[in-house]
């Protein structure tokens, strides 16, 4: 095997390009991000738990999540907030809000996406970013809880 060592700014380099390729630009982060928090607000399930959490301070809250998905989608290195902790503090999540929340995702990227190899892009990211959350906040299924 030939491994091929790469700096960070190649891979950052690599990353964007990728990105661009796909149509994934600021823009329609913005988009993205718009569309779907709409969607998350009006949903009767994860409305009461976002507008209890963020009341209307939503300016702030879509600018921080623009960053994020700028952040992961193309290495744009705007975020630097800590999301686990900012999701350990809710009261009243479960696990299954989580799946809600990955299907208002997954439909409000196939109703924009820039192109079909966006959808599974963006997905990857978002199932891993839940998972992720998921274990800070409940920890692995089937162990007993720590003391």
């Amino acid at each position: 095997m030939n491994h091929v060592l790469r700096s960070a700014e190649e891979r950052r380099r690599d990353i964007q390009l990728n990105a661009d390729r796909m149509g994934i630009d600021d823009a329609y982060i913005s988009e993205l991000v718009e569309t779907f928090y709409y969607r998350v607000r009006a949903d009767a399930t994860l409305g009461r738990i976002f507008n209890k959490e963020i009341g209307d301070n939503w300016g702030p809250h879509l600018a921080r999540m623009k960053d994020f998905w700028a952040s992961v989608a193309m290495n744009a290195g705007r975020y630097n907030g800590k999301p686990v902790p900012a999701h350990t503090k809710l009261e009243g999540v479960d696990a299954s809000h989580f799946q809600i929340w990955l299907g208002l995702f997954r439909q409000t990227l196939e109703d924009t996406a820039p192109s079909a190899e966006a959808i599974p892009y963006f997905m990857e990211r978002a199932e891993r970013i839940a998972k992720s959350l998921q274990l800070a906040m409940f920890g692995l299924p089937n162990l007993p809880p720590r003391n």
